[in-house]
């Protein structure tokens, strides 16, 4: 895979520094998104959102 390809899928979470700060963005494959100081509480999230989810459930659950 070239590195300036990304996965994509059902399966896929994924965790990223945010440059500039002391923080890391966990996001899930239905575009929800999640900011913590370490890597325990973005896995902790990212591994107990809901499965089978829809992004709309998530902005419902939001307000």
């Amino acid at each position: 895979m070239a590195p300036h390809r990304m996965l994509t899928g059902r399966e896929v979470l994924r965790v990223v520094w945010l440059p500039g700060s002391d923080l890391l963005e966990g996001s899930c494959h239905c575009g929800a998104t999640q900011v913590a100081e370490g890597p325990i509480e973005v896995w902790e999230w990212l591994l107990a959102h809901p499965v089978g989810h829809t992004a709309q459930a998530i902005e419902g659950a939001a307000r």
